[in-house]
């Protein structure tokens, strides 16, 4: 992990850099994803997140769900092609764990992958440098 500010940017991770999205790649068919942490606490404090329902088909950039804040309407976007497999139904209850947990139990939902491969390739690895500048830009941007 590299700590950036008091931002994390997790190195097994992938960023989907247009929106801040990231992706953990658990299997060939299962992948986990959610709201970094620079994401969540440019949004505020979330009071409400509505999914894509189960089974539904998104594209890579496409909502997987739409959170709203005190400020802020807005969607996640899905750093990869696939079928939505599962929804963490804890935030419905308790929005606020992806701010309090982006990268834990904050975590969004599980897409089935359809096209990982090509997908990857417009995502940024945690662990490579040019993402470590990305991410002091995205801070920048949308925090200080």
């Amino acid at each position: 992990m590299v700590k950036i500010d008091s931002f994390e940017l997790k190195e097994e991770l992938f960023y989907w850099p247009r929106n801040l999205s990231w992706a953990k790649i658990e299997s060939s068919n299962r992948v986990r994803i959610g709201l970094s942490d620079v994401g969540a606490k440019a949004a505020g404090e979330i009071v409400f997140i509505r999914f894509r329902p189960i089974g539904a088909i998104v594209k890579q950039g496409q909502p997987v769900a739409v959170i709203e804040s005190a400020k802020w309407v807005g969607p996640i976007e899905s750093p990869v092609t696939g079928k939505i497999m599962e929804v963490n139904n804890e935030l419905r209850k308790n929005p606020k764990l992806i701010m309090n947990d982006p990268y834990g139990s904050g975590w969004v939902a599980v897409i089935e992958p359809s096209n990982l491969n090509e997908d990857l390739k417009n995502l940024l690895k945690g662990s490579d440098p040019q993402t470590v500048e990305w991410y002091k830009e995205q801070i920048a941007k949308f925090i200080k």
